[in-house]
């Protein structure tokens, strides 16, 4: 079955040609980057704007490079939810559209669960039973995933989402948007034990929290001033540490006292460097199966609603014209 996935829940306007749910024959995606960079963060009327100039030459695309035409796809799969009610609109009505045009059934898909399913399109991938970490701009969520579309939240984020904290962090420290990429750069060249950053609670649960560890970056600015040269490598790795930390540790936790022995990473921040580095460690040391999706499936794309898509299909959930977005959809 080939599988059109699109996604526009955010900043990036993606299209994929994704057969049977496991290969990748396109992977096309369009960022937003240098529009909302100037504003320190998304716009949403701008990125639903820039959504509807992009989307359907974002679809071409993605069909030219896979080599094939509409007539050749068997379903179309788009993110329905969650995400920003404008930008997931314009992904919605397209879906609805090209299956009007073209009589090829459409399915609404999961974002989240898209991050989560991403794996799959691993040569050697997990099966359910695992647990899996999603970690983004806007989530940071840990699900049991006992079967496809079966999937228990045991933990998640209090108050700001691993991502946000990064663009907050990189905001007082007067680097450019999105946060991640430039601290984690920094971060590499700087010595993570420089300043010790809080850890917010510990014990035996397995929920999280930020908000924090960027009041701490704060105050540690206001009193020191904004850092430079190697002080800014120093305390771009202590923050880094804190995140990496707490996030690795909630997940291997988690992982031994539910009785599982597979581990996925997914998500934006599932890119850095130090939190897949301390993730694979720390799992290993306790004989632990780490699944890192490659850096490029780690950012929103259509590949990865292709295969939630495939897989909600294959489940019998069917979409139809009255399908709407719903930015706050949980799994």
């Amino acid at each position: 079955m080939l599988v059109l996935g699109l996604e526009t829940s955010c900043d990036e306007t993606a299209a994929a040609v994704v057969e049977d749910g496991r290969r990748a024959l396109s992977d096309v995606v369009s960022t937003q980057v240098d529009i909302h960079r100037r504003w320190g963060g998304v716009v949403p009327e701008l990125a639903s704007r820039n959504h509807i100039v992009q989307v359907l030459p974002v679809v071409h695309e993605a069909l030219t490079r896979a080599n094939k035409t509409l007539d050749d796809v068997d379903l179309i799969a788009v993110t329905s939810g969650p995400g920003l009610i404008g930008a997931l609109l314009v992904g919605v009505q397209v879906a609805k559209g090209l299956s009007l045009a073209t009589g090829k059934p459409f399915v609404g898909a999961n974002h989240l669960e898209g991050h989560l399913l991403a794996i799959r399109l691993l040569e050697v991938a997990p099966e359910p039973p695992f647990l899996g970490l999603v970690v983004s701009g806007g989530h940071t969520s840990l699900y049991e995933v006992q079967a496809y579309g079966q999937y228990r939240l045991v933990g998640s984020t209090r108050d700001d989402a691993a991502g946000e904290a990064y663009d907050k962090t990189a905001r007082i420290l007067g680097l450019p948007y999105p946060g991640g990429q430039p601290i984690d750069q920094l971060a590499q060249q700087g010595n993570p034990e420089a300043i010790r950053f809080p850890r917010a609670l510990p014990g035996d649960n397995f929920d999280v929290s930020f908000s924090g560890l960027k009041t701490a970056v704060l105050h540690h600015v206001q009193k020191h001033g904004v850092p430079q040269g190697q002080a800014l490598a120093d305390l771009c790795a202590s923050f880094q540490e804190a995140v990496a930390d707490v996030l690795s540790k909630k997940l291997v936790a988690a992982a031994r006292r539910l009785g599982h022995k597979q581990l996925v990473l997914c998500g934006g921040v599932a890119a850095n460097s130090r939190l897949r580095a301390l993730c694979q460690a720390r799992a290993e040391e306790r004989g632990l199966n780490m699944f890192l999706p490659p850096v490029r499936l780690c950012t929103d794309n259509g590949a990865m609603i292709a295969v939630a898509g495939y897989e909600a299909y294959r489940r019998g959930l069917r979409g139809d014209f009255r399908l709407a977005a719903d930015p706050a959809w949980r799994m």
